[in-house]
């Protein structure tokens, strides 16, 4: 049996679309370990359209690069489970599909550790009109909470921009 969303999921995902509809702005993802998770949630919400042109997921390494433009340089002197992947990976899919803002997540969601990073190790990035950030999470619970927990990090991240918090 599945179990429940975390309760503000849902919210977040709707007051993220009204406030890059109120902005006229709009957002792409670039997912690795939530795996269209991310998309999911924005797209459930009624005009999500407006705002989100679309996402990638990018599970493998040569779709980061490949696709994404995630600099081999990096993946060689940082990984992909690193504050300079989510980065490239956010602006990789900006780039690619045009959108105002760009939103990635990669981490570890477990059974095993990757590149030597614990389960739980989570970057989530943001690439916009004034930059470009990394968020480095430490995460708890088993795969599928550590996935959802990256979802509420990447919109409340990306909120808190739009906010001018960040």
């Amino acid at each position: 049996m599945a179990k429940p969303e975390l309760p503000e999921t849902r919210t977040l995902a709707a007051q993220l679309v009204a406030a890059l509809q109120g902005r006229d702005d709009s957002v792409a993802t670039a997912e690795s370990l939530t795996g269209g998770l991310l998309a999911g949630f924005l797209t459930s919400v009624p005009g999500a359209s407006a705002v989100f042109p679309g996402g990638l997921v990018s599970y493998s390494t040569d779709v980061k690069q490949d696709v994404l433009n995630v600099p081999p340089d990096v993946v060689a002197a940082h990984g992909v489970v690193s504050g300079a992947c989510a980065e490239a990976m956010a602006t990789g899919v900006r780039d690619l599909l045009g959108s105002t803002y760009g939103v990635s997540t990669t981490g570890v969601a477990g059974p095993e550790t990757q590149e030597g990073k614990p389960v739980g190790t989570v970057f989530v990035g943001v690439a916009g009109p004034d930059g470009t950030r990394a968020l480095e999470l430490s995460l708890d619970g088993d795969r599928a909470e550590i996935r959802e927990s990256s979802c509420v990090a990447a919109m409340s991240e990306l909120l808190a921009t739009l906010a001018g918090d960040r």
